[in-house]
């Protein structure tokens, strides 16, 4: 009797662990996450295809200021001319750079190189800082992404712009052969038709879009980056 006492004592522990128990597993915090997702530039060889460790680093910090439902970040890095692949597609919990790619900038912003940005209607120049990409659309362009500025004073009137990410038939290599530069937008991301489904596909529904630029007043005053 003695005996099978103990033997009783000796397993009720394992029992009751495991009957109305879930053992969850370990999750990571926003700093672990942040400190992991700092490994993936040098993990991808980023600099090697164009794109600072400066920016790469200013995407995160921003990223970070606001809870995103997806973990995949997009850069546009307008201190790169038009005619370098300067959009970054990158899933930052898979390790995976979706996509690098051509991305026109608005035609009042510049030429070859954008250096003039606005927050403004019908300025027709692109806007720098953070957003949110929201639904698709069916619009003249086909399929389009709505956008969701997240920085006041700086692109916060996207929305109401209708500053969207959409495919033309002016960002491609042949324009590019033919002046020197991509063709231009209304303001608006502008990717080539060939891969604009995929990459909006991939974007949508609630991550950070980042348009980047050395532009001192956005440096600055941008909350996101401070």
């Amino acid at each position: 009797m003695k005996k099978a006492l103990l033997i009783l004592l000796a397993i009720l522990p394992i029992s009751l662990a495991s009957v109305g128990t879930t053992i969850r597993p370990a999750t990571h915090t926003k700093m672990d996450r942040a400190s992991l997702w700092s490994g993936v530039f040098d993990e991808l060889h980023l600099a090697s295809i164009g794109l600072r460790k400066e920016v790469f680093d200013y995407a995160l910090r921003g990223l970070q200021k606001t809870a995103f439902s997806k973990s995949i970040l997009s850069i546009v890095d307008l201190s790169q001319p038009s005619s370098k692949k300067r959009l970054y597609v990158i899933d930052l919990d898979q390790h995976k750079l979706l996509f690098q790619t051509y991305v026109a900038h608005g035609r009042n912003s510049g030429e070859l190189m954008a250096a003039s940005f606005s927050n403004t209607s019908s300025s027709f120049q692109s806007s720098l800082g953070f957003y949110q990409t929201l639904n698709t659309y069916q619009g003249k362009h086909g399929l389009s992404l709505q956008l969701k500025g997240l920085e006041h004073g700086f692109n916060d009137n996207a929305f109401s712009r209708a500053i969207v990410m959409h495919g033309a038939d002016y960002v491609c290599e042949d324009f590019i052969r033919k002046t020197g530069r991509l063709g231009r937008s209304q303001g608006c991301p502008a990717i080539a038709n060939a891969i604009s489904k995929d990459i909006i596909q991939a974007i949508k529904g609630g991550s950070c879009l980042f348009v980047y630029s050395p532009n001192p007043d956005y440096l600055q005053k941008s909350t996101f980056l401070s």
